[in-house]
């Protein structure tokens, strides 16, 4: 781990200015080898409105030591959706969540940066760090399952039992799969609020769920097996499925097997600083 404290505290008797406070910036490795000249204008232009102490966290363990010696700093992640992922994790895990609103300034490609669009995070640097400075906090709604792990975007579960595979394709090709399983196979079981969807005729293939912004209750898609069948739609606070066992993806990464999981609506869990309106 590195760091790096950009200005020198005041004298302990000298008065303290009006501000942002001072911020944390987590810089992921990953973002300086994906676009260098971002994490630099990020970094210059943060410096510039406040106290800043960068870390470059190069483990989890390392990740959870400088989140809990934070003091009054104001967690800042300079990277992708995936390293937003970790620092909310670690911050749910230390029970600080609630209270403690996270600047982004998002540094990737594509795909790697579509929640923190869906979220409206600017995706220039110069706009996301000067809404992390001068922008407000904005609640938003998780996932939480049985493991104690959190879900800022979306799960999605192929619809037939299996191990992990190893690697996940498009979500067109996991359709086009599933027009191609043996329909004898053994297919997972999804119950909303301790409901069955679906039935024993109409086994679920692929299952997908989030917590949309503002809504209390998972919005829950099933799609069920055999040609022509309609889309299930309902709501619920917890989503559970079950099956031999199963891998699936949250928030873009592949995550199992396991034999069951539920998944519980957590409304107004954390905050995010977006540009103020």
């Amino acid at each position: 781990m590195s760091f790096q404290s950009t200005s020198a505290p005041p004298p302990p008797d000298a008065p303290q200015p009006p501000g942002p406070l001072p911020l944390l910036v987590l810089l992921d490795p990953a973002a300086r080898e994906a676009d260098g000249e971002a994490v630099r204008i990020a970094r210059d232009v943060l410096t510039g409105g406040a106290d800043v102490k960068v870390v470059v966290p190069e483990s989890a363990a390392e990740l959870e030591r400088v989140l809990s010696h934070r003091g009054r700093r104001r967690p800042v992640v300079v990277g992708s959706d995936l390293a937003l992922q970790r620092v909310v994790q670690v911050l749910h895990q230390q029970g600080e969540l609630a209270n403690c609103p996270v600047g982004l300034v998002p540094v990737g490609q594509g795909r790697e940066l579509a929640l923190a669009r869906s979220l409206g995070v600017p995706v220039q640097p110069v706009a996301a760090a000067r809404a992390v400075l001068t922008g407000s906090p904005r609640s938003f709604g998780l996932l939480l399952d049985d493991g104690d792990g959190v879900v800022l975007g979306e799960v999605r579960i192929p619809g037939r039992a299996q191990g992990h595979s190893g690697g996940w394709r498009s979500l067109w090709a996991k359709l086009i799969a599933a027009e191609q399983v043996d329909p004898h196979g053994e297919w997972l079981r999804v119950e909303a609020d301790g409901r069955p969807l679906g039935g024993a005729d109409r086994p679920p293939r692929l299952v997908a769920l989030r917590l949309p912004a503002g809504s209390t209750a998972a919005e829950v898609v099933v799609r069920p097996a055999g040609p022509g069948r309609t889309l299930l739609r309902v709501r619920a606070s917890s989503v559970t499925v079950a099956g031999r066992t199963f891998g699936y993806e949250a928030d873009g990464c592949p995550a199992g097997p396991v034999p069951t999981r539920t998944w519980t609506a957590q409304p107004s869990a954390w905050g995010l600083l977006l540009p103020a309106t």
